[in-house]
């Protein structure tokens, strides 16, 4: 009978008598668990690994990168979700660090000498980028509307157009997520059209709101119809309902070639007692929901039990702050927040960064599509152009095991890095 290999393994404690540098940089608890780990594979793979080995395995094990860490996104998707959508401004990430740093007013009323509250910090501001009476954040635009509607209409009834009941990605689903407020939802109107009628016909006294929410990752064509959002409005102050506008995306500024977006000011303006939308998509800022409206239904939102579990933390409101303190100024907004100026760059500068990397990686430039992405503004495209390299999937695995990892899309076998969402620093850390 053949001798078991495996019994040549040297044992945890053999090995931790060599691995004193191990130790020293990572404790002896991780050190302990990494050798434990990359014995467990010589094991699982039948060979009596020698101790050099093992303790290679462990530093390689015990090194390895954070799970959660930066990559380079050439997809050309401006807000791209699964890559963390939007990133911050310069001025947003040193307010970030700044309150990061040390101790913060986040609920404290300095003036007063006496506790605060976190939504007090953006109250003015908000209101004054909108027109809104006041506004506040929380942490994401799906808890933004649930917390409204769980505040304004638990218990009664909202409507809504069948239209309307979308999924935003991941399988969640519009009316799930209101379900979830308490409030009972009436579909009215068909998937194509609904009509003003449709909706003064459902409205009865258990109705406590309308809820338009924005078809921001799709659009629908041909034989549609819906109301504007001031008709719906002028119907909610006759029916003496609170009128909910959910814009997803949302933004603040009013761009030509976003024209398919509304802005918050818009909706305000048209009447709506409370807007909800994104910090981090068409904004350009950290995760976040953004509730402006009357104040009266903000304070009812901000008073809500619900409100504390959806609160947002005192980093994205620093960074989220910051943000909206660039749209005070709409030029320096579109210079200096990424997604404005990504989405707003001259086709021929996109080009020119596409060439320079194209010579120093041996690829040619090719035209492409860009888009924004986060689901807003579905049917724009945008002119790019891309740095092509042959070697389709092999290649594009190979960026993306690099450090940063590089996101590229790979068509008709060969990888495009798409040049509108790479820096001119950004190609310069891409490598083969």
């Amino acid at each position: 009978m053949a001798a078991n290999p495996l019994r040549h393994l040297p044992s945890v404690d053999a090995l931790l008598a060599d691995a004193s540098e191990l130790v020293a940089i990572y404790g002896r608890p991780a050190t302990v668990d990494a050798l434990r780990a990359a014995l467990a594979e010589a094991r699982a793979a039948g060979e009596a690994r020698p101790a050099d080995r093992l303790l290679a395995r462990a530093a390689e094990l015990l090194g390895r990168p954070p799970s959660l860490r930066p990559a380079l996104n050439a997809t050309g998707v401006i807000v791209h979700t699964n890559l963390g959508r939007a990133p911050l401004a310069a001025h947003a990430l040193e307010r970030a660090r700044a309150v990061a740093s040390g101790y913060s007013n986040l609920e404290y009323d300095l003036a007063a000498g006496a506790r605060g509250s976190r939504h007090d910090h953006l109250g003015g501001l908000l209101a004054e980028l909108t027109g809104a009476e006041t506004g506040m954040a929380v942490n994401n635009n799906a808890a933004a509307v649930l917390l409204s509607l769980a505040a304004l209409a638990s218990g009664r009834e909202v409507i809504i157009s069948r239209g309307e009941l979308i999924e935003i990605g991941d399988g969640f689903r519009i009316p799930d997520i209101l379900a979830q407020s308490g409030a009972r939802l009436v579909e009215v109107g068909t998937t194509n059209r609904t009509s003003l009628g449709d909706y003064e016909a459902a409205i009865g006294p258990e109705t406590a709101a309308i809820v338009r929410v924005h078809q921001s990752n799709f659009r629908m064509v041909g034989f549609t119809a819906a109301p504007g959002l001031g008709e719906l409005a002028e119907l909610a102050a006759r029916r003496d309902v609170t009128l909910i506008d959910d814009l997803g995306s949302g933004q603040l500024l009013d761009l030509p070639d976003l024209a398919d977006e509304p802005t918050a000011r818009s909706s305000v303006e048209a009447g709506a007692h409370v807007v909800c939308f994104s910090g981090d998509k068409l904004l350009g800022g950290p995760q976040a929901g953004v509730i402006v409206g009357a104040r009266a239904a903000v304070e009812r939102i901000r008073r809500h039990p619900l409100a504390r579990a959806v609160r947002i933390d005192k980093l994205s409101l620093a960074a989220l702050e910051a943000t909206l303190e660039l749209y005070r100024d709409p030029q320096r907004a579109l210079r200096e927040v990424p997604v404005l100026a990504a989405a707003a760059e001259a086709s021929e500068a996109v080009r020119e960064r596409a060439g320079r990397l194209a010579e120093r990686l041996g690829g040619d430039v090719v035209a492409t599509t860009a888009r924004v992405g986060g689901g807003a503004v579905p049917l724009l495209e945008i002119a790019s152009f891309a740095c092509a390299l042959d070697g389709g999937e092999a290649v594009a695995a190979a960026l993306r095991a690099g450090d940063p990892p590089v996101v590229a899309l790979v068509r008709e076998g060969r990888v495009l890095l798409d040049c509108r969402t790479l820096t001119d620093e950004q190609c310069l850390q891409i490598s083969l």
